[in-house]
């Protein structure tokens, strides 16, 4: 695991809830059935985009509508630790959100769900889905992974500014928090796909970075 490394803009630690309870206790969530021997559609809005690590056959860009990307998610273990915590991208509740959806193929369907499972769902902050998303060629059904708003990761509303500090003071297995904002808001320009609320954060983080350097 990377070290707490606050060299460059560090911040006292935001008080949160005890995260460390949840790895003992994790939400167990029934798998989706996938349809039998077909291929089928994997929608990523987050890191999914820019680093999906499954087989697949095509990519496109989609549409979902009645959730949108947000960082409301509480990491404790790739991008945070439990005294430390950073943030991870959630699809909340309420407008829209562009991102890719993925085709992964039938014959590699079972180890597919497993590993989206493995990397997703290990404490149940996510209710997996079938959902209806838009894209450049017609209508697909992906599975979608959106937050449950009553796990104990979920952030609630929280303030520009607090998540902002979190996703500055987050460091996990993964890296550095920012990082993972970085990645995303540039694999969504070259998409050119314009995000205002992940601008308006990264604008955010920037200015926070620069005054603990003072």
């Amino acid at each position: 695991m990377p070290k707490d490394d606050r060299r460059d803009c560090g911040a006292s630690p935001l008080e949160v809830p005890d995260l460390s309870e949840l790895l003992k206790e994790p939400v167990e969530r029934e798998r989706l059935a996938l349809p039998p021997g077909q291929d089928f559609w994997v929608f990523g809005y987050g890191s999914l985009m820019w680093h999906p690590g499954f087989p697949h056959l095509e990519v496109r860009q989609a549409l979902l509508h009645g959730y949108h990307r947000r960082f409301c998610v509480y990491s404790h273990r790739y991008r945070g630790t439990p005294t430390r915590p950073g943030l991870v991208l959630g699809l909340d509740r309420g407008g829209s959100c562009h991102g890719m959806v993925y085709r992964a193929p039938a014959a590699e369907g079972q180890a597919v769900m497993d590993y989206l499972w493995e990397r997703e769902m290990i404490t149940g902050v996510y209710i997996p889905k079938w959902l209806s998303l838009r894209t450049p060629e017609g209508r697909v059904t992906a599975a979608t992974f959106v937050v449950d708003p009553s796990h104990g990761q979920y952030t609630g509303r929280i303030t520009p500014e607090q998540t902002a500090q979190l996703i500055v003071q987050g460091v996990g297995q993964r890296g550095h928090c920012r990082e993972y904002l970085s990645a995303t808001l540039g694999h969504l320009e070259a998409l050119g796909i314009h995000d205002r609320s992940l601008h308006h954060l990264q604008r955010l983080v920037l200015k926070r970075c620069e005054t603990l350097r003072d």
